[in-house]
């Protein structure tokens, strides 16, 4: 499985202020911009965008809702 792909679920590694977020705010990737670049939409809990963020594959973590068949 693909370690970052369309519409998975990632949080923030690091502070990023000139993006405006920080550590551990999750958000969706909703595009593949190129190789390892993502732009992210995150979203409050009504489902409005409070930042829409071009973020390398480094700067995330990819969160998981379900368990997974392998953990390496």
């Amino acid at each position: 499985m693909p370690e970052m792909e369309l519409f998975s679920v990632v949080a923030v590694l690091r502070d990023l202020p000139e993006q405006g977020l920080v550590r551990g705010q999750v958000g969706t990737i909703v595009e593949e911009l190129a190789p390892d670049v993502h732009l992210v939409d995150f979203c409050d809990e009504e489902g409005h965008t409070y930042a829409l963020a071009t973020l390398r594959s480094e700067e995330l973590i990819r969160l998981h809702h379900r368990p997974l068949e392998r953990v390496a």
